[in-house]
Order: structure tokens, then sequence, then C-alpha cells
């Protein structure tokens, strides 16, 4: 029982202790010590000539004042610049419009570029080959290549075949074809050449496939169905439902030109404006008329 009375003492005297050296520590932070004090007021730095023992604190006061004065003294004259009033609008931008407006902005932007690149996309451009107009030569030079080729002459850049359409059967193709035919087919009555020119599609009408010649019978024969079709691409036989599809032409001046983007169907079966059997064998089977 002693011993715990003893250590409640020493608990309560070391507090009591730790007590006073803090209220010290807080009188030395607060102010100057006692002995600073004292040499304060007997500092002969801080005695002006009709004053004695001025304390630090007044000599402070002294100089704040002076250094006031100064400043009063030195304040500049001129006038101020005029006032001018801020942008309400800019002013009242807050930050949650700034970053909608940005966001906008943006996709403005963003859908103007994907616009304009859609249009440059979609937009024609100077294509050449399939698709286009392709100016083939002069329609002598024409006849003469076809002539060289067995009646035949092939241009793949057009996809097409050219074949000589006689000037004898011009005017019973005139109640058969449309103008932009007729062009090429007529050019050799008009313009004085020994025959016309026709531009045909290199596809079957029946099912696509690509449709050769065929040397001994001069006709187009399909190896896919056996559609056979006269010179000038008018069905002679087989599934295919019409003649051979065929391209617009133009002729100036002697020149042929072919608009490979313009296919028109070919005529209806049954149109035979040239008369034209099989010269020879066939090349795939026989002739079904």
């Amino acid at each position: 029982m002693a011993t715990i009375i003893a250590v409640i003492i020493l608990v309560v005297l070391a507090a009591l202790v730790l007590l006073g050296a803090s209220r010290r520590r807080d009188h030395r932070a607060v102010g100057l010590s006692r002995e600073a004090r004292l040499r304060d007021k007997t500092n002969p730095a801080l005695l002006s000539e009709d004053e004695e023992g001025l304390t630090g604190r007044k000599f402070e006061e002294a100089a704040l004042e002076t250094k006031t004065e100064d400043q009063v003294e030195a304040i500049d004259t001129t006038p101020p610049e005029p006032f001018v009033s801020p942008d309400p609008i800019a002013v009242g931008v807050s930050r949650r419009q700034f970053f909608n407006r940005g966001i906008v902005g943006m996709m403005g932007l963003s859908i103007a570029g994907f616009g304009g690149a859609s249009l440059a996309f979609l937009w024609p451009q100077g294509v050449s080959g399939f698709g286009s107009k392709i100016k083939v030569g002069n329609i002598p030079e024409i006849l003469a290549e076809i002539k060289a080729n067995n009646g035949f002459l092939y241009k793949p850049e057009g996809r097409m075949w050219l074949t000589a359409f006689p000037n004898g059967a011009v005017e019973k193709a005139r109640n058969a074809y449309s103008s932009s035919e007729i062009a090429g087919m007529a050019a050799g009555v008009e313009q004085g050449f020994e025959a016309g020119v026709v531009a045909l599609y290199q596809k079957c009408p029946h099912l696509g496939c690509r449709v050769p010649n065929c040397v001994s019978s001069q006709w187009f024969e399909c190896p896919c169905h056996g559609s056979q079709y006269n010179q000038v691409g008018e069905k002679r036989g087989g599934p295919a439902p019409r003649g051979m599809d065929r391209f617009a032409v133009t002729v100036n001046d002697g020149v042929l030109t072919v608009n490979t983007g313009a296919i028109i169907q070919g005529p209806p079966i049954g149109t035979n404006t040239t008369g034209q059997e099989a010269e020879g064998p066939n090349c795939i089977g026989q002739s079904d008329h």
C-alpha cells in the first residue's frame, strides 16, 4: 500500500515539473527575456539626441512612421489608365462552359474532316480504263486491226470486243438500236468508211461468263452454257435471254470513243440485222435457232 502511494506522489511531482517547464518555454516564445529587456533599455544605439532610454519597440515604431512618410512623398501623380470594362462573355465563361465548347468544337472539326474525306472519295476523279470513256482511235485503223485479228478485236482496258458492222445492214439496224449504238454502226455510211464499228461487252448476258470468239464459225460462243451470237452480238442460239450487251459510242472527226460506263442491254431474241450464218464449224456444240 505504501508503495502505491509513493508511486502516485512521484507521478504528481513529475507532472508539476513538466507543467512548470512548459510555462517557462511559453514565456520565452512569446517575448524577450528579462535580461534582454534590461539590455534594450540601456543600449546607447537606441537613444536619440533628445530622448534617453528609448526602447526597441519604440525605435521600430519611429522607423515605421518615417518609412510611411517617405512613401507618401513618393506617390506617383500620373493620372490613372482609363478603365476598360471586360468582355462580359469572356468573364462569364465558366470552366464547364469552356470544356463544353471545346468538346463541341472538336466534334465539329471531326465531322468536317470526315465529310471532306467522304466527298473526296465520292467525287468523280479523272479515271481511265473500264468505267470511263476510252478513245479507241481512228475508225480506218480500227477496221484494219479487226481484219488483222480474224474479224474480232479485243480491248482488255475496256473489257470489250470491237467488230465491223456492214454498211448494208445500217438501215435495218436503225429500227432495232438506239442512237448511241447507231453512231458507231453508221459511221461507215455517214463518213465514207468501208464499214461501221460495234463495241460489245465481254460478258454473256446469261450468267456473266466471258464470251470468246470462234474463228471457224465467226460467231461469239460462250463456253459456260453454249449461248451463241453472230459477229455483231445478236443472239443465234443457247439459253441467253438476249443478245450481247454493248457500250454507247461516239464518233468525232473519224475518232471512235467508247463509254464503258454506259452499258446498253443487248437486242431481244430474234434480232438479226446482218443475216450472218455460221461460216464454219461451231466451237461450242451446234447452234439452236
